[in-house]
């Protein structure tokens, strides 16, 4: 369902010797990724970024506050959520129901984009690359 992003179109951040630059095109933005290239890092790096801007909220199968992110979620507006281990911590419901949220935006770190309705063009893999010593977090086209 490719709708124009609710609350930010790029996310711009720094940690240490890790930098990350999203260009966010669509509501909801899928990144995947070989095990080991940093998607976890790239998480933990916006939860930083959550900390200091209100609208976006984080979420991991491993967090105590897993248990409250689906109220958490259809009762927001206006809220980029950033969703890790989505293959674990989303059920069928609620792929569906941000298959059709158009209040709130995501950025959904998983495996398998299925039940989320996306095409091609909001399914990106993610890459790093060390440039000076600094590994730069970005997303490319997955197909």
């Amino acid at each position: 369902m490719k709708i124009k992003p609710i609350v930010t179109d790029y996310i711009k951040t720094k940690h240490t010797s890790f930098e990350v630059d999203l260009k966010l095109d669509y509501n909801v933005t899928f990144i995947s990724g070989d095990s080991g290239i940093g998607k976890s890092a790239l998480y933990s790096f916006l939860q930083e970024y959550a900390a200091e801007n209100k609208d976006v909220r984080c979420f991991n199968y491993l967090d105590q506050n897993r248990k409250v992110y689906k109220g958490s979620i259809k009762q927001s507006k206006g809220k980029l959520f950033v969703i890790d281990n989505a293959d674990i911590l989303l059920d069928d419901d609620m792929r569906r129901y941000i298959a059709f949220d158009d209040k709130n935006q995501y950025i959904i770190i998983g495996r398998n984009p299925t039940g989320l309705q996306l095409t091609v063009d909001e399914i990106f893999e993610l890459q790093d690359t060390n440039v000076d010593g600094i590994t730069l977090f970005r997303i490319k086209k997955s197909f």
